[in-house]
């Protein structure tokens, strides 16, 4: 596949090594795997996006989408990707086809994560489905005027994850100075805002923010053995080291741009 586009042979005897490199276990074992790049290796994302470029785009964009007899549309982003078809019958017939394909290339689909979804603003309510990509669930829903809109909101999956995440760093870094501590943590704050901050996941940020607030009081109080740190207490030191409120960083014009390439 990289023959095609590149015609640079010492290029492409660095990516054989690349390919034929070997990962190094926690246990000091060198593994070298038969397929596939090396986990973990700097060229594997580019790689595995080259490959699927061939196995899956161009497929789609050459084959599927042609003989579509009603509207088609694929995103993908490295090894996540959505298809979507206006016509029913034909996305179940491609859900079959794209198993053959990716078989062709050494690849499955993951079972816990494929599935048929009916996503449309003629069936909302009890049969509106939704689905997550990318760490968001989107689905259908009705705005204060009205009309039916997609919606986007932090997964509950991803949600979680977060939380267990900053819960487990606040818990082993609960001895670092507290002006230390709340910039470190406002850091982490920050970079939650800058993905998760699109137009309409307000309440998801917000969750997030109290929960890791809550989080940090009781690692807080649990530096020395007194007892827990009150709220009136806490909220006097958040004065002196706020910590980051959340916030949308998605602009509107952002959102429509997003909407008129869909």
């Amino acid at each position: 596949m990289l023959e095609l586009r590149i015609d640079d042979e010492p290029l492409l005897r660095l990516i054989r090594k690349w390919l034929n490199a070997g990962v190094l276990e926690e246990d000091g074992k060198v593994i070298h795997p038969e397929t596939g790049c090396p986990q973990g290796s700097s060229i594997s994302p580019m790689l595995a996006n080259i490959y699927l470029h061939y196995a899956l785009d161009l497929w789609f964009a050459r084959v599927v989408k042609p003989r579509s007899k009603a509207r088609a549309f694929m995103c993908r982003f490295a090894d996540d990707v959505v298809f979507a078809f206006q016509n029913g019958d034909e996305a179940e017939a491609f859900l079959r086809a794209v198993r053959g394909r990716l078989a062709k290339f050494g690849l499955e689909l993951s079972a816990e994560k494929s599935r048929l979804v009916r996503f449309s603003r003629s069936h909302l309510g009890k049969n509106s489905e939704r689905f997550d990509f990318l760490g968001f669930e989107f689905r259908w829903v009705k705005d204060h005027k009205g009309v039916a809109r997609v919606h986007r909101r932090t997964s509950r999956k991803r949600l979680r994850s977060s939380l267990a995440r900053a819960t487990a760093w606040l818990k082993s870094e609960r001895s670092m100075p507290v002006r230390q501590m709340v910039e470190a943590l406002n850091t982490r704050l920050r970079g939650h805002y800058n993905y998760y901050g699109v137009i309409g996941n307000y309440e998801s940020l917000r969750s997030y923010f109290w929960q890791v607030k809550r989080s940090l009081r009781k690692w807080l109080g649990r530096r020395s053995q007194k007892s827990c740190m009150g709220w009136e207490r806490f909220n006097a030191l958040l004065k002196l080291f706020p910590l980051e409120e959340p916030r949308i960083t998605e602009s509107r014009y952002r959102q429509m741009e997003l909407v008129r390439t869909c």
